[in-house]
């Protein structure tokens, strides 16, 4: 009782900004990756080459993509925000390109025998056939962003991180704890949840 009396406001306040940095660069993320995945399902050629050209800022270390970001950028939330949204963009994108070439050519054919335009068999036939894949994505990805999040400390962006690090700079483990347990719930949490909808999804278009 004394040790949340005591760290309570403060942690919930950290809480915040994880979240608040983790969900904004998803959100973002969806915003760019679902779009962008379905265009790539019209190229002829060049889809797999955007796909991979995505693909490279997973292979940039975390460290490494927060610190390119501080020249351009400057320390804080910005910064942090734009290099979470990056690492966020390929699982969803990728689900999202396959999820709708996965579509049956069976609902196609029927939609063009209504005679719906490309759009409305996009909008009303491909991604929600699609939604369950796509949302397999997202929930990758948010997993991923809500641990990345925690780097985003090392350039002041705030987050349950600075708990981590401040933790590791004294020695002192039960700072560490503070910060790695909630993040670790939070992680959990909304894997638990995203799951659930991606097989409620599936279900519902099975």
């Amino acid at each position: 009782m004394n040790f949340w009396s005591e760290y309570g406001s403060e942690i919930l306040l950290k809480l915040w900004e994880h979240f608040y940095l983790s969900f904004l660069a998803i959100f973002l993320g969806i915003l760019v990756a679902v779009p962008l995945g379905a265009a790539l399902t019209r190229l002829k050629k060049g889809s797999e080459t955007v796909i991979k050209v995505v693909g490279v800022f997973q292979t940039i270390p975390s460290l490494a993509l927060l610190s390119i970001m501080i020249p351009f950028f400057g320390i804080g939330k910005i910064p942090a925000v734009i290099a979470l949204f990056l690492y966020s963009l390929l699982p969803i994108l990728r689900n999202t390109y396959v999820g709708i070439r996965s579509v049956d050519a069976t609902y196609l054919d029927a939609a063009k025998g209504m005679g719906m335009s490309q759009m409305q068999r996009l909008l009303q036939i491909e991604l929600p056939l699609a939604m369950g894949v796509i949302m397999a994505g997202i929930r990758v990805s948010t997993v991923y962003v809500i641990s990345w999040t925690t780097l985003a400390a090392y350039i002041g962006a705030g987050g349950l991180g600075d708990y981590i690090f401040n933790g590791l700079n004294l020695y002192r483990m039960d700072l560490v704890l503070m910060g790695t347990i909630p993040i670790t719930l939070l992680a959990l949490l909304s894997d638990a949840l995203l799951k659930h909808s991606e097989q409620k999804l599936t279900m519902d278009r099975g």
